[in-house]
């Protein structure tokens, strides 16, 4: 039993059209074969139609060519006033794009799909714009005539002998949702153009004339009712397969059309697309870059560049291979993607040319095997010399006239070795040296001309009768005929292996620079470092100013640019063009291409992160096909760099807030209870105090004391967290005064009075102490606070030591005391916020006495350290420079 089930790849891909038809707008194409048939008047009366129903819709351009019918029809509808554009003194009115897309109706009706805008506007092509209003999910009613489609134009011309200069992609039509044939038999057309509902009357008399002959007309109606059922055929194939209907389906055919720099490409490219159209197959195009693709000129170069971008737009994957035959390479390239079709075009070489060097048609037609070959004749006109050219002239004339000498240096060489030779024909091989040296480094040209003059002159001056061309025994004729054969040999294959070397090096050269870029942008550290290499990278590698724009606050700001590039506000709306709709636009493309700058949108897997924008030192400069490519490749690595130092400080960024969060958490962890305890405390007091007629004076006096003191502790922790909070911020202003170090130790000693009044405290100073410069309030606050560490952690009767002295340029004040020690793993953190040493004496604290204190001391440019004394106990040193700190203020 067959299994009709769909397969699983297309019903994915299905859906996923599905998916972008519900938020891309609905395109609507009312198509004719010529104008006048009456697509204008299909496409309003249907927006009537559209209208009555309730949908909002509006004018956006329409072409009424002073038609009383189309401007009835018009009549009712909202019109957008069209643009007004200045060129060469004329107004030009064109679609008003913005107002459209302001206005945001459901439906826009667009005439003349094919129309090329006037220069200055956005968009080159009408087109372009229709396909902006789709993506703003707006749906467009538009008319197009047959022969404005890029695949039939060589076929229009055949018909016509008109030449159509308006076209469009095929892959525009294939967009379209929706295409309405409007048809009318060219003999009534002939007679509505007769009575000028078309044209006015002497336009009508030359279009009848040129144009609108009965022959044309019927064919072109031809053409439209075809093309037109191949999509009915099309879409009945569609339905049968969406729901799994079995029917004969056409096989699983490929098609690959063989391009090069001729311009019969461009026509094997609109067949293959034909053929495709008509069989419903996927197809390619290959382009062979032999050792002689380096020698094509600009003109050749720019022709091929437009035949694989003319192939890309109707919808082919296109790829160029390098390859030293063309035969070989195609169908090795054939047959690895199963290709069942091969195009090519017909040999335009003379009949002797292909006898004394082969056909690549002929070639490809004994060795494709089960592959069909379609050979496509050129247009009448066409002739061989078009054709990219294998040979070309060494210029300048210097290296011929090289090759002449080569050849006389070699005959003189022959001549001061003739007599040591039995036989002349053993001066051959010095002649064969002296052609790989001609091809080797002077080129084909040389090479050859040095082959035939080395058969010349072996005659003339080594076979006898020597000094004249006539040769007596026959046998010299297959020596002559040998040399010259061998010499031909031996020159091709040297000036190919030169070429494939010279091609390699090119490559080389390219890799290099891509390795060379990565590796800067992989060494950057940070954004602004990437910006910086990615502008010096482009910038020497393509000759041109560069600069990087990057999103900020919802606009694009420019990071980093040459010296010589400066962007006004028309240059970055371009800019913001290309990100938002993640197309090139600018200079050298199809949106605003007036502008200076070719800007390349930054994409990666995460969509666009910025754009791009080079310009040319010289504005006649172009890059060309290989440079583009080399470019969009440079742009996707300066994109993935940039995402990833974006990602890396949103990982930082990530970091600190959880490290932020962390410390919040750690901080009301820690104050939670020091602050209610003083609270209760003090709350417990004001109870019991309440109570007049309970408590005696002593024990009166016993609970206000305990209050105060704890009021005292609460207010040290309130200090202590605004004093952090303050050189957290940099706010914390230091003013340096003289002072005397003992007056300093007083004042903390006073501040801590009641703590250490039942406790023996030593102070001991070298003499001559000289005045300390230092901020007196806060260097005592700082002596507090080691103070009330040293109380906390050690016995109610241990001592404490204060020892002032100074030791080179500080003035050293260390706090000791006999409790018990910091363990070793904690004294690099003993300073960090927060942080406590456990103890049994189970002392309370926030954590944040040491970090001020190391706040503190650090603004006067001076240290703090802890160590642990010998016996038991800590030691903590502070030490204040000797000469006022420079920093003021911090």
């Amino acid at each position: 039993m067959t299994d009709h089930r769909p397969n699983p790849d297309e019903l994915l891909a299905r859906v996923q059209a599905e998916e972008r038809r519900t938020t891309r707008g609905q395109l609507k194409i009312f198509r004719g074969y010529a104008a006048g048939v009456g697509k204008t008047v299909a496409m309003l009366e249907a927006a009537h139609v559209r209208k009555a129903t309730g949908v909002d819709l509006v004018v956006a351009y329409v072409e009424t060519h002073g038609r009383a019918e189309t401007e009835a029809l018009v009549a009712g509808l909202e019109v957008i006033p069209p643009l007004q554009i200045q060129y060469r003194g004329i107004a030009l009115p064109e679609m008003n794009l913005d107002a459209v897309l302001a206005r945001q109706p459901q439906l826009a009706l667009v005439d003349e799909l094919a129309h090329t805008n006037a220069p200055g506007s956005r968009h080159p092509k009408r087109y372009h714009d229709v396909e902006e209003l789709l993506a703003a999910g707006i749906d467009v009613y538009t008319t197009l005539n047959i022969q404005h489609l890029e695949s039939l134009n060589d076929i229009v011309v055949q018909i016509t002998g008109v030449i159509v200069r308006e076209t469009l992609p095929d892959k525009v039509i294939d967009e379209a949702s929706e295409i309405e044939l409007i048809d009318l038999p060219p003999d009534e057309l002939l007679l509505r153009l007769k009575e000028g509902k078309v044209y006015i009357p002497q336009q009508a008399t030359r279009a009848i004339e040129e144009f609108f002959r009965k022959g044309n007309l019927t064919a072109l109606r031809e053409l439209a009712l075809r093309s037109t059922a191949r999509r009915v055929d099309d879409q009945m194939r569609d339905y049968m397969r969406t729901r799994s209907i079995p029917g004969p389906w056409p096989a699983n055919e490929r098609i690959l059309v063989c391009v090069s720099s001729h311009p019969l490409s461009e026509r094997l490219v609109r067949a293959a697309r034909r053929m495709a159209d008509q069989l419903g197959v996927e197809w390619f195009v290959l382009n062979v870059e032999t050792p002689g693709y380096s020698r094509l000129s600009p003109a050749q170069s720019d022709q091929l560049a437009r035949t694989m971008r003319l192939a890309e737009e109707l919808g082919a994957r296109t790829r160029s291979l390098p390859g030293n035959s063309v035969v070989d390479t195609v169908l090795a390239y054939a047959h690895r993607h199963n290709i069942t079709k091969l195009i090519v075009g017909k040999s335009l070489q003379p009949r002797w040319v292909e006898l004394l060097r082969g056909s690549t048609v002929d070639r490809l037609l004994r060795q494709s095997g089960g592959i069909d070959v379609y050979v496509i004749s050129s247009e009448p006109d066409a002739r061989p010399t078009s054709l990219a050219r294998d040979w070309v002239p060494h210029r300048p004339l210097r290296r011929y006239l090289q090759s002449v000498l080569l050849v006389a240096a070699t005959t003189v060489v022959g001549a001061l070795i003739d007599p040591l030779v039995t036989a002349p024909t053993n001066l051959v091989m010095i002649y064969l040296a002296g052609v790989v040296i001609a091809a080797l480094y002077l080129g084909r040209g040389p090479s050859l001309l040095a082959a035939l003059l080395s058969v010349l002159a072996f005659d003339f001056f080594f076979v006898p009768p020597q000094y004249t061309f006539t040769v007596y025994d026959t046998e010299y004729l297959l020596t002559f005929l040998g040399l010259f054969i061998v010499s031909l040999v031996i020159s091709t294959l040297a000036v190919r292996s030169r070429e494939q070397a010279d091609t390699a090096r090119e490559r080389e050269a390219q890799t290099a620079t891509l390795y060379a870029f990565s590796s800067a942008l992989a060494a950057a550290a940070s954004l602004d470092e990437i910006v910086s290499q990615i502008v010096m990278q482009l910038g020497e590698n393509f000759s041109r100013e560069v600069v990087v724009l990057l999103p900020e606050n919802q606009r694009l700001t420019v990071s980093g640019h040459s010296p010589d590039i400066h962007l006004d506000d028309s240059e970055l709306a371009v800019a913001a063009w290309a990100y938002q709709h993640s197309e090139p636009a600018g200079r050298d493309t199809d949106t605003l291409p007036a502008a200076d700058v070719r800007y390349l949108p930054l994409k990666t897997a995460h969509g666009v992160i910025g754009v791009l924008g080079v310009m040319p030192h010289d504005s006649t400069k172009h890059l060309t096909p290989e440079q583009r490519r080399l470019m969009e490749v440079y742009a996707s690595q300066a994109a993935v760099a940039i995402e990833r130092a974006q990602l890396v400080e949103q990982t930082r960024q990530t970091q600190v807030l959880q490290a932020t969060e962390k410390l919040q958490t750690a901080l009301l962890n820690s104050i939670s209870h020091d602050l209610r305890t003083p609270l209760v405390s003090i709350t417990g007091v004001l109870s019991s105090l309440q109570d007049d007629g309970v408590l005696d004076e002593a024990a009166r006096r016993n609970l206000i004391d305990t209050a105060r003191g704890e009021a005292e502790r609460l207010n040290r922790l309130v200090g202590n967290l605004l004093d952090m909070t303050r050189l957290e911020a940099g706010a914390l202003r230091i003013k340096q005064e003289l002072c005397d170090i003992q007056d300093v130790i007083g004042s903390a000693l006073e501040r801590l009075s009641d703590r250490v009044a039942d406790r023996p405290v030593t102070f001991t100073s070298v003499p001559d102490l000289p005045l300390i410069p230092m901020d007196f309030v806060l260097i005592v606050q700082v002596l507090a606070n080691l103070l009330d560490n040293a109380i906390k952690y050690s016995a109610p009767d241990a001592p404490i030591e204060i020892n002032a002295a100074y030791a080179g340029a500080f003035a050293e004040i260390s706090v000791a005391d006999r409790g018990t020690g910091i363990p070793h793993d904690d004294l690099a953190r003993v300073f960090d916020k927060f942080y406590r040493v456990q103890n049994p004496n189970n002392a309370g604290g926030t954590g944040l006495g040491l970090s001020i204190c190391k706040g503190i001391v650090e603004a006067h440019g001076g240290f703090i350290v802890a160590e642990n004394r010998t016996g038991g106990g800590t030691i903590v040193t502070i030490g204040l420079p000797l000469a006022a700190h420079s920093e003021a203020t911090r």
